[in-house]
């Protein structure tokens, strides 16, 4: 497997590393997508409400592994940034990390 990149220049969405996991499957790659953005939609809630550190690692941890699982390899590397945060600015890194969202998404439904 390869592994996800780890660099402010990871390709938004690389849809070829998602194609090799299901097999060029349309569905099973839309039900996928699908799947990531419920995911990410939950843990960008628990990040932007999250009352302490545990909560803070958790939720971005969680987001990071299934954002890479699918190829949203910005999306990730903005979860791994976020981690290290310091709570003060938890603000900020928070924004970062929905505004990757939001590009992987407009990705994903060009995709």
């Amino acid at each position: 497997m390869r592994s996800a990149p780890t660099n402010a220049a990871a390709p938004v969405f690389d849809a070829a590393h998602l194609a090799r996991y299901t097999g060029g499957d349309a569905a099973l790659k839309a039900e996928l997508l699908a799947l990531m953005c419920e995911q990410a939609e939950r843990c960008i809630g628990l990040i932007a409400a999250a009352p302490d550190r545990q909560t803070w690692i958790s939720a971005l941890h969680t987001l990071k592994g299934a954002a890479r699982g699918v190829g949203a390899f910005a999306l990730g590397e903005a979860c791994e940034a976020a981690e290290t945060a310091p709570e003060a600015g938890w603000p900020a890194a928070a924004e970062a990390v929905a505004l990757a969202f939001a590009a992987t998404r407009r990705c994903f439904d060009a995709s």
